[in-house]
């Protein structure tokens, strides 16, 4: 009985698709290092909310601004043969674009670019393709093609292929494109998202992926397609029910320190989100927790912190369905060459939004996390 369940086991893991995840640079940590930072920050201002209210953004606003301090980065290949990019697997968006030959901007031409003419399994379209990304735009058109991701291929995958990419952000990005792993529902030109195909072309053995991102060093961090690896979380996996299936959205009952509720009150909604590198909300529960957490803000709006007060600095209880889920200052506090900043950001969000909060990396690297299309639910569960 035991080697049946072994075998069965072994052809389990030769379904599923683990794709490393590699920690690299940050797109402020280069700007900041070439001395560019403070100037991009005073004709850009920078508001995490215009990824999921795009009609926030003001006239000077960039694309893709929510990317700025991403530091996982995968592979993937398009094409036959193939040609390989760069991407951001982002839970809080549902499109795959990468830039083509066909873009002559220059945040195309120093990235990779697709070669449609180059592929003999390229399928064109004349469906034109514009993703809002603040007040700029992504805009191409769509095609179709193989997709590989991690040790399998996605067939007739439609795509986008960006023609203009306007502004300097995404010239000094360190990525190519993006893979959006959120709902159908949420994706531009009604384009089938890559996840949704995998699991309709019977790809991964379940409807459901997984995220585990690594705290230290470049390498370790992954996303498991069709599967949960047990052996990176300890105890139980808690199942929470998402309220949308638009985004991975869920209900937030309180965010407390030592038991003393310091936001979100009477419950609220984030989203959780790979592509959002901090943990953002409104700004005033926001500027508590920089005040609790002794954080004060420097000439770029970045709140700093003392690195040597890191030991005696409060743990963060976010209280979701019931489980709490700590947030200890060793993950909120972002350390680098340059010094240790503050993981959480204010957003200014639409009125209409309600209490927002985005759950993005800085949260993430904290828990094993299931995205369960299947049943609707994401899971989390505290790291082994």
């Amino acid at each position: 009985m035991k080697i049946l369940l072994l075998l069965g086991l072994v052809v389990l893991s030769e379904c599923l698709v683990k794709v490393p995840l590699r920690k690299g640079e940050s797109l402020r940590n280069r700007l900041k290092r070439l001395g560019l930072l403070g100037d991009y920050l005073d004709k850009h201002p920078y508001n995490p909310a215009t990824k999921y209210f795009p009609e926030l953004a003001q006239a000077s606003g960039e694309p893709l601004q929510n990317y700025m301090d991403i530091e996982y980065f995968g592979t993937i290949s398009i094409g036959t043969p193939a040609q390989e990019f760069t991407v951001i697997f982002d839970t809080g968006s549902s499109n795959l674009w990468v830039p083509s030959v066909y873009c002559s901007s220059p945040a195309c031409t120093n990235h990779h670019m697709f070669n449609p003419q180059q592929s003999s399994t390229f399928q064109s379209t004349n469906t034109p393709l514009s993703i809002q990304y603040g007040t700029g735009s992504m805009t191409g058109y769509l095609g179709y093609d193989t997709v590989q991701v991690g040790n399998i291929a996605i067939t007739n995958q439609i795509f986008g292929l960006s023609q203009s990419e306007p502004g300097s952000f995404l010239y000094y990005s360190p990525f190519d494109g993006i893979l959006g792993l959120a709902f159908p529902s949420l994706a531009s030109s009604q384009a089938t998202p890559v996840f949704d195909n995998m699991w309709s072309q019977g790809l991964i053995p379940q409807d459901l992926f997984s995220v585990y991102l690594s705290s230290n060093g470049q390498s370790g961090s992954f996303v498991l397609f069709g599967g949960v690896d047990t052996s990176y979380y300890s105890g139980s996996l808690n199942w929470i029910p998402l309220t949308a299936e638009t985004y991975w959205q869920l209900t937030v009952d309180s965010i407390s320190i030592n038991g003393q509720a310091i936001a979100c009150s009477g419950s609220c909604q984030a989203i959780v989100d790979t592509g959002t590198s901090l943990l953002a909300g409104p700004p005033n529960p926001i500027a508590n927790i920089q005040y609790y957490i002794g954080a004060t803000q420097d000439s770029n709006g970045q709140y700093v912190i003392n690195c040597n007060s890191i030991s005696s600095m409060p743990t963060i209880v976010f209280t979701i369905n019931g489980v709490q889920f700590p947030l200890p200052a060793s993950a909120y506090v972002r350390q680098n060459q340059q010094g240790c900043t503050s993981g959480f950001q204010s957003m200014n969000l639409p009125t209409s939004s309600g209490d927002l909060w985005i759950l993005g990396d800085v949260f993430i690297r904290e828990y094993y996390v299931v995205f369960d299309r299947a049943n609707n639910y994401v899971a989390m569960a505290p790291l082994a």
